[in-house]
């Protein structure tokens, strides 16, 4: 019999890995929604998340903002872009275009989604890709491409997981499945869709891993603060908010006490899923920092202190603006 090694003489040789943290952007719609974005944007970056995602709009619609907000962020800011994609309408030379161009601007993340199907019930161009980890393949293949450009820094690739059934799937065994062949297909990490009970990100996690499923997968958790939101949200995932937190919130006689309702159910999902093994946090903001950062603050989260992260200004108003255009 061979020695131990010297990793197995030393089991905590690495110490505990910290916690993880993100936050979803999105690309602004107008040059006012610019500038607020760049001060929120201003207002993460104090808080030196891991990375920030950047979503995608159905079929590409606004790749071009979301590309020219990436670019930016790598060029502007220390924050480290996870740039959305989706294939559901694109062929396969469409989107190794779009995965070429997201490299060359510097992205080393990328979530693979499959998006939206048609809401018009039309049906995809012959030869364009139907489902995430189609997509997956695609961009390790261009990645393979381009290994010696990327030797500084290879492409993590994350997944969307439900922690309640897909609205499409026909079960939650199902839904593992899936996650499952996206892990196969060299998926590196999932994060969650917005879920609203404690118990659903557990139950998601002991389900994958008895599975098979051995990538982090991390809780996505949005600031419980507008009634709005948590019922639009409720609809697309077909999982009903707690009908408590929604009358407590509907009682609320003012916006501050709101939040501070909002806020606290938040940190209370959030810490359930750290108990649960949740290896971060993603924090969805709507662009918005306030509830993120009070989110944020309660949650006390062990962080890393990362040494000379210099925090460059933000874009001024005139260069938000074209960001907007």
């Amino acid at each position: 019999m061979s020695p131990p090694s010297l990793i197995d003489t030393h089991p905590n040789l690495a110490g505990a890995a910290p916690v993880a943290l993100s936050y979803e952007l999105f690309p602004p719609r107008s040059a006012a929604a610019a500038e607020s974005l760049w001060t929120t944007i201003g207002e993460l970056e104090a808080t030196d998340p891991d990375y920030v995602s950047v979503t995608y709009g159905a079929s590409g619609s606004n790749r071009g903002t979301a590309v020219e907000l990436i670019n930016r962020l790598v060029q502007e800011t220390t924050l480290r872009p996870l740039a959305h994609l989706t294939c559901v309408g694109n062929s396969p030379q469409e989107l190794a275009e779009i995965i070429g161009e997201l490299l060359d601007v510097g992205v080393r993340g990328i979530l693979a989604l499959r998006g939206d199907q048609p809401k018009d019930g039309a049906t995809p161009p012959p030869g364009s890709l139907r489902y995430a980890q189609d997509l997956i393949e695609l961009i390790r293949r261009v990645e393979q491409r381009r290994s010696a450009l990327l030797c500084a820094g290879k492409v993590a690739v994350g997944v969307a997981a439900y922690p309640a059934r897909h609205p499409e799937s026909p079960s939650e065994a199902h839904d593992i499945e899936v996650l499952l062949a996206k892990q196969r297909s060299g998926a590196d990490f999932a994060i969650t869709q917005v879920f609203f009970h404690a118990e659903q990100y557990a139950d998601l996690l002991t389900r994958a891993r008895r599975a098979g499923v051995t990538i982090p997968i991390i809780p996505g958790v949005m600031p419980l603060i507008s009634l709005r939101r948590l019922a639009r949200l409720g609809e697309l995932t077909g999982v009903e908010p707690a009908p408590e937190l929604i009358d407590r919130l509907a009682a609320a006689d003012t916006d501050a006490e709101r939040t501070r309702i909002g806020v606290r159910a938040t940190v209370d999902l959030a810490n359930a899923a750290l108990d649960a093994g949740a290896p971060g946090i993603h924090l969805y903001t709507f662009n918005e920092h306030a509830a993120a950062l009070d989110v944020l603050d309660k949650l006390a989260l062990p962080r890393p202190h990362r040494h000379g992260a210099q925090r460059r200004p933000a874009p001024s108003a005139a260069t938000a603006g074209q960001l907007a255009s």
